[in-house]
């Protein structure tokens, strides 16, 4: 059969070169088995969330179909040791992250959240009988959890001005306060809540059921990005939690600044592969898309355009290759991951706008994949730490002069 888009061409030699966003071939470090475990993310991204995340994005909603299949890939834990969880090493954590963004942000997001803000403040924060407790459901993707740490009025000043609180009376702790943009809030049944102990200041963790009756969930709707993310924003109200769901081993903000630590290299991560997704759809369209009787990526401005794209993806990766390793021989600091997640975040925005500029109006419908990427990237520019204060965590330890008011 005569190639379609050889004949539309007038090139009947034509036929596109494979589209592969690891143009220096970064998953080639890892071993074996875990390249087959990245092959079998790509294949639950590609075969069950590329079909259908337009469609749910474009209604903020959810596809809860999905999460038996991504539980089955086994991905719940990737660098954790024992409990159920995948194991591995912190750059198999990183490359599923990639790939999980690649296709969507939203459901990179949803794992993230899970397995690591709300399973990796019990993994590093709790006791081990409440890790037996939690992790291996969570582990099995059979109670999904989420992450309270964020407020209405409180977000980068977290450390310092948290105003949810929590009081200890006899074995039961009284928390009140709210908490904003939580991501999986409105279905999750292990709600991780960070609250201010009255009289000492000192942040504590607990862990809140979304059964409690004095727990309520209101979806925060109308966002322009991560719309399959469902974020909620939580109410306590003389909210009683038993000191046995306390995390134990979280006493102050350093211990939320560990899970925070963990996950920031998440986000980075998140942010190489919403632009690697990106560039591989505007590639793909620089090929089909004919203007004047020939591809558009046959023209010396478009192919600049995926040149510059291709270099802020390679060069990210790079990036967080490196980190990763730092991060899997236990030397990373906060500095190191506070500079990826500011860097990786900016070329994303500068990536998918490139792809934007590449479709043209075609950029701005859902169909065309690209417009999604654009406004996903707004929001892993400012979570989990924004530019500007990572960027200060950096300019800290450069030059040892604290700029933070």
């Amino acid at each position: 059969m005569a190639n379609p888009q050889a004949t539309r061409t007038g090139r009947p030699d034509y036929v596109p070169p494979p589209i592969d966003g690891d143009f220096y071939g970064i998953a080639n470090v890892m071993s074996e088995s875990e390249r087959a475990l990245l092959r079998r993310v790509r294949a639950f991204t590609e075969g069950a969330v590329a079909p259908v995340i337009e469609e749910y994005w474009g209604r903020d909603e959810f596809p809860f179909a999905i999460v038996p299949k991504m539980a089955e890939i086994g991905i719940g834990g990737v660098g954790y040791e024992g409990y159920g969880a995948a194991g591995g090493s912190w750059l198999l954590n990183g490359l599923v992250a990639m790939e999980l963004a690649r296709v969507d942000a939203s459901v990179a997001t949803f794992w993230g959240v899970h397995t690591g803000l709300s399973a990796g403040s019990i993994y590093l924060c709790g006791d081990e009988q409440q890790k037996q407790r939690w992790l291996p459901p969570m582990m099995r993707f059979e109670k999904i959890g989420s992450f309270g740490l964020t407020e209405p009025l409180v977000g980068s000043a977290t450390s310092g001005g948290m105003l949810t609180t929590c009081r200890r009376e006899g074995d039961v702790w009284i928390l009140n306060g709210q908490k904003k943009w939580i991501g999986n809030a409105t279905f999750a049944e292990i709600n991780v809540i960070w609250a201010r102990e009255e009289g000492t200041n000192e942040v504590k963790g607990f862990v809140v059921g979304k059964d409690n009756p004095r727990f309520s969930v209101e979806k925060i709707r109308t966002k322009m990005a991560l719309r399959v993310v469902q974020n909620g924003l939580i109410t306590l109200k003389d909210c009683s939690v038993p000191e046995a769901d306390r995390l134990q081993n979280a006493n102050t903000f350093k211990d939320t600044a560990k899970v925070l630590r963990m996950t920031r290299t998440g986000v980075a991560w998140f942010a190489v592969g919403c632009q690697m997704g990106a560039y591989e759809h505007a590639l793909r369209y620089a090929t089909e898309r004919i203007q004047f009787g020939r591809p558009i990526g046959g023209f010396q401005l478009v192919q600049d355009l995926l040149v510059r794209m291709l270099g802020n993806v390679t060069s990210t990766q790079a990036m967080m290759l490196r980190l990763a390793q730092l991060q899997d021989e236990g030397v990373m600091r906060d500095e190191h991951a506070s500079l990826a997640k500011a860097f990786c975040t900016v070329k994303c925005r500068e990536t998918v706008g490139y792809a934007r500029e590449l479709l043209g109006g075609n950029g701005i419908l859902l169909e065309n994949h690209i417009g999604r990427f654009v406004a996903d990237a707004e929001a892993i520019y400012s979570y989990e730490g924004t530019r500007e204060m990572n960027t200060l965590i950096v300019g800290k330890a450069i030059t040892g002069l604290s700029a933070f008011v």
